[in-house]
């Protein structure tokens, strides 16, 4: 197993396993509960991380996860089924779950 990401925040922790999980990747979160060691253990050394399963998958993985915080420069779409305006990294409109590739961009 190899660390492949690590963060203070934990629901950035879980987002970044959940695009490995979607490319078929095998992953384990470590230290989720770590944050009361606090003060005994240095903060760096108490945040959430991602372990890649299989050490072959590590470089994949880091490049998956590099690719998925780039900054989107894309501008928001509009749902086709609600006319809600969603985020460009969003895939589905917040609002009613409609598929970004069955929508117009707007």
């Amino acid at each position: 197993m190899k660390l492949a990401y690590t963060h203070p925040n934990g629901i950035v922790v879980a987002q970044a396993r959940s695009v490995l999980e979607l490319a078929g990747i095998e992953s384990v979160l470590r230290n989720e509960f770590a944050s009361g060691a606090i003060g005994e253990l240095a903060p760096i050394d108490a945040w959430p991380e991602v372990w890649v399963v299989r050490d072959r998958d590590c470089e994949t993985a880091i490049r998956l996860l590099e690719e998925a915080q780039k900054t989107v420069n894309e501008a928001d779409w509009e749902c086709a089924l609600c006319g809600s305006a969603s985020p460009a990294t969003f895939e589905y409109c917040w609002h009613c779950g409609g598929d970004r590739a069955k929508t117009i961009s707007g």
